[in-house]
């Protein structure tokens, strides 16, 4: 048992990695698509909403057929269709064809991504102790690793579907290959009886998404906002408001992924002895304090320090949000991830949106005070990731059942 958890857990980090790798590869061949297609920025734009659209839909559509066929399932086949569909972008040669590109891409992208934290929940719950935030570390190396082989093939001047077809072959076979590490699905042995006359009903009941998951899904939204801000107007924000070389503003980013990344490979120890309250609590206060620091400096280097800062607090957070919706309900940890998840990808997606029309009423950096105020409401309310004994423990287990993600909160 042990060696398979192992292995589970080694085949996640993979599909995490590949995600990340197949995305990233489409992000840096962006220029070159739209190129190909003839289209500009603008229609660029909206076309990918379309992206953002599949998305959403795949991760409601993936949640509950994981909850049903497992995660061992589901996994290889999302991971096999968001490979192929890596490759139509590159064969686009109108607006249409790569509105649709984009739309496939964004399904496959969606389902891999709620079934892959959906089998991490899994392998977490079989290590007893927090491992998410690892595995959406690897997430980001996925898309460093992207970033330095299409830089390769760029220079090579390799065509976008040459390249993009053989990143799907890739894609395909290391979908296939970690397939059989995948964790079997876990036997419930609290699952109801059919033939009992109030199971139906217990079932019906159960299915219902809890009050406390769409708030963990509203957290998301609000957290993930906040890292689409950084992803999208970091850089903006040295440039057009500090009015620093294109070469420096591109820093902003860089310290804040570099901060993010690393932040997730140390936060699954703290989540461990500190429990994830505290990680949520704290990480969203720093992320506060960093943000501010970067909207008020009149300085460079003190603003590169506050995104770096940023990205460190925030760091930890969406991965507790996503391992508490997963451990609610054994049951239902996908559709509840998928919540979560689906709602989250929306807040991300939101960050430009809701930015640039502030912008026409303050200044860039004064915008910012908007994720700063989600990040303090965010510490406000980590106690929703505090776990409560049902009602249904008995009263000499209510002092005891704790959960190993609350060690010290």
């Amino acid at each position: 048992m042990e060696r398979s958890l192992r292995s589970g857990r080694l085949a996640t980090f993979v599909y995490f990695t590949l995600n990340g790798f197949l995305m990233g590869m489409w992000i840096v061949h962006i220029p070159a698509v739209e190129h190909r297609a003839g289209i500009s920025h603008a229609v660029l734009g909206w076309l990918l909403l379309l992206l953002g659209a599949g998305a959403f839909a795949g991760m409601q559509l993936v949640g509950p057929l994981t909850d049903r066929f497992g995660a061992r399932t589901v996994v290889p086949l999302s991971a096999a269709l968001c490979s192929a569909a890596v490759v139509l972008p590159g064969l686009a040669t109108s607006a249409w064809a790569l509105g649709a590109a984009l739309l496939v891409l964004g399904l496959g992208n969606g389902c891999l991504d709620v079934s892959m934290n959906a089998h991490a929940i899994q392998v977490e719950r079989g290590y007893e102790r927090p491992v998410m935030s690892a595995f959406h570390a690897t997430f980001s190396i996925g898309g460093v690793l992207a970033a330095l082989v299409g830089a390769r093939t760029l220079s090579w001047e390799l065509s976008p579907s040459l390249t993009l077809g053989a990143v799907a072959l890739f894609g395909l076979a290391v979908a296939a290959l970690a397939a059989p590490a995948l964790l079997r699905p876990e036997a419930d042995p609290t699952e109801p009886d059919p033939t009992e006359p109030d199971s139906a009903a217990e079932t019906s009941t159960r299915r219902r998404t809890p009050r406390r998951i769409w708030m963990l899904a509203a957290l998301a939204l609000m957290l993930m906002l906040c890292e689409g801000v950084a992803n999208d107007w970091s850089v903006l924000h040295l440039r057009d408001t500090l009015d620093a070389p294109a070469a420096t503003a591109a820093l902003a980013y860089g310290a804040f992924a570099t901060a993010m990344t690393v932040g997730r490979l140390l936060a699954d120890r703290i989540a461990a002895r500190h429990g994830p309250v505290a990680v949520l609590r704290h990480g969203a206060s720093v992320a506060a304090v960093g943000m501010t620091v970067a909207a008020l400096s009149p300085w460079i280097p003190l603003a590169l320090l506050g995104w770096t800062v940023f990205g460190i607090g925030l760091s930890g957070c969406i991965p507790q949000l996503f391992s508490a919706a997963g451990h609610a309900d054994q049951d239902a940890a996908g559709a509840n991830v998928s919540r979560v998840a689906g709602l989250g990808y929306l807040g991300m997606l939101a960050g430009p949106a809701v930015i640039g029309p502030l912008t026409h009423a303050v200044p860039l950096n004064l915008t910012f005070f908007l994720p700063v105020a989600f990040c303090v409401l965010a510490a406000c309310t980590a106690g929703i990731l505090r776990t409560r004994p049902t009602a249904a423990a008995p009263a000499e287990n209510r002092d005891s059942e704790v959960t190993t993600y609350e060690l010290n909160t």
